[in-house]
């Protein structure tokens, strides 16, 4: 009796205790002081952006500790929705997309989390996270109170909410405010009862005692249309703004709490064809300390910018359509390959002066190692590999199926055709409507003729016989993650007119080449003799040899044209030379083996140089622009 009687007075203690502990975990808005409050003492946080999605999982503990060692106090984090659902009702949280292990390690290392779950993100990121899978339903009106939108955005903030929820702040964890939509009021729609629903969602699954906030650009109109009563209204600028004016602009829609700049750009992103962006080092850390001293919370966009590794890169379409680089290094204060920089230096020597910062070296860059040349071997072109490639076989429809509507939503599709008559002199191939999205090419009987392109080049000229075979291969680049064009159906859109005559009877491969690659498939495909190179799509793959150590590395691949790399079945992502300013991949160590045979895949789409040779560095460069072919 008398241990039953110890036993419940010990538990009623631990509740005690807990219950303290509870109470002592807050985080509010002091509207009276203007300033964050947490466990009720004034509080400033010092924030950068890091994409969990953009880095191996096995590094994600390197970056975040740099971080903290530079003295970031928070990091901002966004969740793309298409990275853990990408089919329908099927919810991904495991390896690299492990969420949760990604905040614990944030947590062990002593950062503090501002949670960006969207449903829409931008970040440059394909569609802007919203899962493609939506265009499914022709009319739907994306980030709005469609009723098909909305219960897609809805099904999915259920599942990623809930398990937020025990990471709050109060609740133990360490997530201390969660942003409602993005940036809203830079979208066409301004749909209020849009974001009063999102309001309502978020406060059901998260509780009423977490900070919920808007970000939005300094403008008057992004401000109007993205803030929300209810919801902490923040702003958005970059080193070009005048402080004041913008802070003083906030204030109109914002009158009592912390001044916050939730995007202060340390760089910015680099679309294929444009100069390299870069932002000045003494700019951002004279900016950072002004906005330190007027008692401004900051996060730095990026901090940490990564990689858009296979698909997952976003584009724009201001006047015409620009796909963003694989490379999402941003200039940031860390690199791609998360190497400290000048800049980093810089910002930890101004937040030196408002706080201290943890004692210790910062951790060096990661071991690179310049691996050498590779020579690669030709596997065979498209048509040729069409059953490992595409083992269901075609979808047949007398006019183009979109990537939508065949339910692939990322990489490639055939299409394929006959000619309807003879066309012994050059005849044009037209898209009348712009309806190639985003890359197309063009091959008569396997061979290839030539390329057509998204809003720059929607006529070629063919020649050939009546039933001739003519294939298509349509390249998706990324679907625009900004603005009003977000609706971004991929493939071709409408018919292709060849002289007078509408082409019909089409049969549209669905092209699973990453699984392929993955499995091993293509390169048991070729006999290793082969080196020559050729025109149009063709497959080419060799080995890199093991060296006893699988450090980071960056790929080179000179006089080759554009296209996709695969090491060891991971898609790194796309390169294009020729039009830059990108040069090399990124590989990071984890990827490659130490003591096995490194298999190395290139999907090349025009033409491969006479050498087919790659080279392996151990720097990059992103900051050449080639020619604009």
């Amino acid at each position: 009796m008398k241990s039953l009687n110890t036993f419940v007075l010990i538990s009623l203690c631990l509740l005690t205790i807990s219950s303290v502990l509870a109470d002592l975990r807050s985080f509010s808005i002091d509207y009276k002081n203007n300033c964050f409050r947490k466990d009720g003492k004034p509080f400033q946080y010092i924030s950068g952006s890091i994409h969990y999605s953009r880095i191996p999982r096995e590094y994600w503990q390197d970056r975040l500790l740099k971080m903290y060692m530079t003295g970031l106090n928070a990091i901002q984090v966004y969740v793309p929705w298409n990275f853990h659902e990408t089919v329908q009702g099927v919810y991904n949280f495991a390896g690299d997309r492990d969420l949760e292990y990604f905040l614990n390690l944030a947590n062990q290392t002593g950062l503090l989390v501002i949670l960006r779950p969207g449903p829409y993100i931008c970040a440059e990121w394909e569609m802007g996270g919203l899962p493609a899978w939506l265009l499914q339903k022709p009319n739907i009106i994306l980030r709005s109170a469609d009723k098909e939108y909305l219960q897609a955005a809805s099904d999915w903030l259920a599942v990623l909410l809930a398990k937020m929820r025990p990471w709050l702040y109060q609740n133990g964890g360490n997530i201390i405010s969660v942003q409602v939509e993005n940036e809203y009021g830079s979208y066409f729609a301004c749909d209020y009862n849009y974001m009063r629903h999102l309001h309502t969602l978020f406060r059901l699954f998260l509780g009423e005692d977490v900070i919920l906030f808007t970000t939005d650009g300094n403008t008057d109109k992004e401000m109007s249309c993205g803030t929300l009563e209810g919801l902490y209204a923040t702003i958005d600028f970059g080193t070009d703004t005048n402080i004041t004016t913008a802070f003083i602009r906030q204030r109109r829609f914002e009158p009592k709490g912390p001044l916050v700049n939730s995007e202060f750009y340390t760089g910015w992103l680099d679309h294929w064809g444009d100069k390299h962006a870069s932002v000045d080092t003494n700019k951002v850390s004279k900016m950072l300390g002004e906005m330190l001293s007027m008692g401004a919370s900051v996060n730095m966009y990026m901090f940490e910018g990564g990689t858009n590794f296979g698909y997952w890169n976003g584009a724009d379409h201001d006047t015409r359509f620009r796909s963003v680089v694989t490379s999402y290094d941003y200039n940031a204060p860390l690199t791609e390959a998360g190497d400290p920089t000048d800049k980093l230096l810089a910002i930890r020597d101004v937040i030196k002066n408002f706080r201290d910062i943890p004692v210790g070296p910062m951790p060096p860059a990661t071991p690179k190692l310049a691996y050498g040349f590779v020579t690669l071997h030709k596997v065979g072109n498209i048509s040729s590999l069409l059953d490992t490639l595409s083992p269901q076989g075609p979808v047949r429809s007398q006019y183009p199926l979109t990537f939508e509507e065949i339910k692939q939503y990322y990489g490639f599709l055939l299409y394929r055709t006959t000619l309807p008559r003879n066309v012994p002199e050059p005849t044009p191939l037209i898209s009348p409507l712009n309806g190639i999205h985003d890359r197309a090419y063009v091959s008569v009987n396997g061979v290839y003729q030539g390329l057509m392109e998204r809003d720059t080049g929607l006529v070629m000229n063919i020649t050939g016989r009546q039933g001739d075979q003519l294939d298509i291969l349509v390249e998706n680049m990324g679907r625009v993650n900004f603005g009003s064009y977000i609706n971004d159906n991929k493939g071709l859109l409408g018919n292709l007119i060849l002289g007078n005559d509408v082409l019909s009877d089409w049969s549209v491969y669905p092209l699973d080449i990453d699984t392929a690659v993955a499995n091993g498939w293509l390169q048991s495909a070729h006999s290793g003799l082969l080196t020559e190179a050729g025109d149009g799509p063709i497959f080419y793959s060799g080995t890199l040899k093991p060296t006893g150590r699988a450090w980071d590395t960056f790929v080179k691949l000179n006089g080759w044209t554009k296209g996709q790399v695969w090491v060891n079945g991971f898609n790194l992502g796309r390169y294009w030379p020729k039009r830059g300013p990108q040069q090399t991949l990124y590989v990071p160590g984890p990827f490659l083996s130490a003591n096995q045979l490194n298999n190395i895949t290139v999907l090349e789409l025009e033409r491969a140089p006479p050498h087919c040779r790659i080279l392996f560095m151990d720097r990059p460069q992103l900051d050449n622009t080639g020619n604009k072919t």
